[in-house]
């Protein structure tokens, strides 16, 4: 059985698995009973890469079948600083995967995306808070890459931006329509404080914890790196999700 490289961006973990991703993607949704746990993010890793901050060869070691003959399912090789340490060409495909399982594959793409207007972004690894801002995703990752003077930055980051309709113009008063965000009012307001005010980002949530929903991602998950610049792998429109991707697409729809 062939041995995979996968990096998961809920938690940031490098982990082997004698998993294919679409049964990679169910077992770490559902868990080992078949129980709910959780959306996943996650992007395929070539075989091929080796670093030596991740001890990654003891880790294929260890993945072997199980005792009845199964594949081995998951073998932790990192929990810590691992989004830095993978250069974004050895990633792969990335897919989004809901609650119950399903997978929606998505390969990577070179990014500038700069939109202006106000923005909601959900970081994902190596920090975990929900930001509001005026700067588009180019601007935010030069931010957050410390390109600013007096900030030192973070070394890689991985984050999503999340739909705002009219808040993103008029966080006062612009109808939330479908928006399932907690705490409507306190998100206006944030909004309301980088419009009005010359400040580039603003707390909603320390954790990010319940913020990210499928149905809500903008445009995608952006991964970048001092080195390599900004990538996004991109979420397909809704149309495009309702013609050719149905049955994800009401998954995402149903458990989000």
């Amino acid at each position: 059985m062939n041995v995979h490289l996968y990096l998961t961006l809920i938690p940031e973990a490098l982990i082997a698995s004698m998993l294919t991703p679409e049964e990679f993607a169910a077992y770490y949704a559902l868990g080992e009973r078949g129980k709910a746990h959780g959306q996943v993010l996650f992007i395929e890793i070539d075989p091929s890469f080796r670093s030596p901050f991740f001890q990654i060869e003891k880790g294929i070691e260890r993945c072997v079948p199980n005792p009845d003959g199964s594949p081995k399912s998951s073998v932790y090789i990192a929990i810590y600083r691992v989004l830095e340490h993978v250069p974004i060409a050895a990633m792969g495909a990335h897919y989004y995967v809901t609650r119950d399982g399903r997978a929606l594959r998505t390969e990577k793409v070179r990014s500038e995306e700069n939109e202006p207007g106000l923005h909601f972004y959900s970081e994902l690894a190596p920090v975990r808070p929900a930001v509001v801002s005026p700067l588009g995703p180019r601007d935010f990752t030069d931010l957050m890459m410390g390109h600013s003077v007096g900030f030192q930055g973070l070394p890689a980051l991985a984050f999503v931006e999340l739909r705002l309709g009219a808040l993103a113009t008029d966080p006062e008063a612009g109808l939330a329509h479908d928006l399932p965000y907690e705490n409507l009012t306190h998100l206006r307001q944030c909004l309301a404080e980088v419009k009005n005010k010359s400040v580039m980002t603003k707390m909603f949530d320390l954790s990010g914890s319940g913020i990210l929903s499928f149905r809500v991602v903008k445009n995608g998950v952006f991964v970048a790196n001092r080195q390599e610049g900004l990538y996004l792998f991109p979420m397909p429109s809704n149309e495009e999700l309702r013609l050719h991707h149905y049955a994800w697409w009401r998954s995402a729809n149903t458990y989000t």
